[in-house]
């Protein structure tokens, strides 16, 4: 409505007057596209706008009119690679990332399109800004994102580095037990083997001065522990305890007790196995429910689970395999099956109910907490190293596009 409203705005001028007055220029054609000179201008505006903001000191005209016409070349040509490839944003992805940075400054859609319009901005042009950068980044990850590899040894040299281990790795709270002599020692493991308790041989062994305190060494980094501890509880989950290690003070044993830092998390999984009918034209619902209930009052009788599930089960995945679907964290099924798996009782039977899969009765085996910190510290440092190389590609392509493009400054003066 507005071009609309603009083209009959210029027609009547050109009838009334004979002349048009120009409202915009062309400054740049970029080769399918073009930058217009309110563009520059803007982004000039802008640029300004953001360095007072952080007290840094403004560019000279000259270098940032160079830089900004520069950038929006980059952007035009990452916007024409996008009209290309078919990417579009449609109003509703729009409005959702416009009210997650309403929500990010504390405010509402509504109270966030009014403060816009209060400091002067217009709110239509935002919303492309955002529209365009949204696309920018879908044209980014298309050039980029399946170009980048990044290996376990990759991996697993950053996390050796002191970046890494500094940034990344929890602090760990360990338990010792130290003794003089190697026959103390192969003592304290024999009972160890024997499954007596840590807490008890510290009080009982060590004759370190901490065992007064339960044997707790002060929380560490990996990095901040002598090597021969540090080699031996290295990557090792909550509860583990060490070898004999043997130093110049003597014979140690080590038990990981406690985690800390942003990255440690523990997640409850359930050991589960289930037995699926479903129904379907050879076999209707009634049909599949009431076998099925046979089949679970023949588990509760005492047949065996696993081969009824073998020669039963209609889950393609575990049927083979006893019906067992291995340990289960959150998330990992269907909301039915997660609501009765997590209410269950081990070794209990669960009632008949229904997903989107058919009819099922389970059975929770066994449920632990897995201290799954050293996963998350490998992801974090995946997407730090993801992130560097990305940036990387992402500047050799984009000078690639700026090399190849054909690009003609117009003269305004």
């Amino acid at each position: 409505m507005k071009k609309l409203f603009l083209h009959i705005v210029i027609l009547i001028s050109t009838f009334s007057y004979g002349k048009v007055e120009l409202l915009d220029r062309v400054a740049i054609i970029v080769d399918e596209g073009v930058i217009m000179e309110s563009q520059i201008a803007d982004a000039i505006s802008a640029t300004k706008i953001r360095y007072r903001e952080q007290n840094l000191e403004i560019p000279s005209d000259q270098i940032l009119i160079e830089d900004i016409k520069e950038a929006l070349i980059i952007e035009e040509l990452q916007l024409q690679v996008g009209k290309d490839a078919g990417v579009r944003i449609s109003d509703g992805e729009l409005n959702v990332t416009l009210m997650q940075i309403a929500q990010n400054n504390g405010a509402s859609l509504e109270e966030f399109i009014k403060d816009i319009e209060t400091s002067g901005q217009n709110y239509e042009k935002l919303r492309e800004e955002i529209r365009n950068d949204m696309i920018i980044q879908r044209v980014q990850n298309g050039l980029v994102s399946n170009s980048i590899s990044i290996t376990d040894q990759e991996i697993k040299g950053f996390l050796s580095t002191e970046e890494a281990i500094s940034q990344l790795t929890p602090e760990i709270l360990l338990r010792q037990i130290q003794v003089s002599k190697r026959s103390e020692a192969d003592l304290v493991l024999q009972k160890i083997d024997e499954g007596e308790d840590f807490k008890s041989l510290v009080e009982i062994f060590s004759i370190n001065s901490n065992k007064a305190n339960g044997g707790f060494l002060p929380w560490r980094k990996i990095n901040e522990m002598p090597s021969a501890f540090s080699e031996s509880i290295k990557d090792k989950p909550l509860g583990f305890v060490s070898e004999m290690i043997e130093t110049g003070s003597g014979f140690h044993f080590l038990k990981v007790e406690e985690k800390r830092g942003p990255l440690v998390k523990f997640e409850k999984q359930w050991e589960t196995r289930h037995i699926l009918l479903t129904p379907s034209a050879i076999r209707d619902y009634e049909t599949s429910r009431i076998q099925i209930e046979n089949l679970r009052d023949r588990v509760i009788s005492g047949e065996d689970f696993a081969l009824i599930a073998e020669q039963y089960s209609e889950d393609p995945g575990s049927g083979s395999t006893g019906g067992n679907l291995g340990w289960l964290p959150m998330g990992a099924t269907v909301s039915e099956f997660e609501n009765v798996m997590v209410s269950s009782n081990i070794n209990e039977i669960s009632g008949i109910f229904e997903s989107e899969f058919g009819l099922h009765f389970l059975e929770v085996m066994n449920i632990r907490t897995l201290d799954i910190t050293d996963l998350e510290i490998e992801n974090r440092a995946y997407s730090i190293l993801f992130s560097r190389k990305f940036d990387e590609e992402l500047e050799n392509t984009l000078r690639s596009m700026r090399a190849e493009a054909f690009v003609e400054f117009k003269d305004l003066d």
